[in-house]
């Protein structure tokens, strides 16, 4: 069954000299439960892909679709509410909240929804044991490693339960050792939750272990042989 599907993606930048197409007609299906790799030369639009595909861009032209609700036909407000609830981002730069503990920042989702608070505390302590970081859980993100930010962003993606996990180059500001642990996490934690997943990478080791990999190239998507 498709859970996640784009179909004639158009998306253009306004530049000084004009419009730049970055998405042109780009279309994508992915499986329930499947892990998808996109690969590309940096600047071909894969960032923008994924914010279109999860609603945090708007597109010019085409549709999308995640478990059956239409993004394209939604209302500003109505795709905030669900992004929030039915799709996790993980960034390159983990994005966390400095003032807060990553114990509250993985919360912050479910505290965005209006969870009460034992239940918000409950899953995100839950999370941040999976992920290895219970005897973290009060300290701030300037007190953890660049691979400790990124397994709290990891949980803070998955507090909410969401249908589809979009990641966009999520190890490519650590060591190549804490990058193999991390890819580790991601496909344990895509099986563990039922997730079905896009992961923008440049690390070929990362898109080898995906089910798939597809090649963003002149604006569209195409099948891609890492060998």
């Amino acid at each position: 069954m498709t859970c996640l599907s784009a179909h004639g993606i158009v998306k253009a930048y306004p530049t000084a000299t004009g419009q730049i197409e970055v998405l042109k007609g780009a279309d994508l299906d992915v499986t329930q439960g499947e892990m998808v790799a996109v690969i590309g030369a940096s600047g071909v639009g894969k960032s923008s892909l994924l914010h279109v595909l999860g609603g945090l861009d708007a597109f010019d032209a085409g549709t999308v679709t995640v478990g059956g609700s239409a993004l394209h036909a939604m209302t500003d407000e109505a795709r905030v509410r669900f992004r929030n609830k039915h799709v996790g981002f993980v960034f390159q730069f983990h994005h966390l909240l400095s003032e807060f503990t990553a114990l509250e920042n993985v919360e912050m989702p479910l505290w965005i929804a209006g969870t009460p608070a034992a239940e918000r505390r409950s899953r995100a302590e839950a999370l941040l044991a999976r992920v290895g970081l219970a005897d973290r859980a009060t300290h701030r993100p300037s007190a953890l490693s660049g691979g400790e930010q990124q397994r709290v962003a990891i949980a803070r993606a998955l507090v909410a339960r969401p249908t589809v996990l979009l990641a966009d180059e999520p190890t490519g500001n650590l060591d190549e050792d804490t990058a193999v642990d991390l890819h580790r996490l991601l496909r344990d934690m895509h099986a563990e939750h039922g997730l079905t997943s896009v992961i923008v990478t440049h690390n070929p080791t990362l898109a080898a272990a995906c089910d798939r990999v597809l090649r963003l190239e002149g604006g569209r998507l195409l099948a891609a042989d890492l060998v």
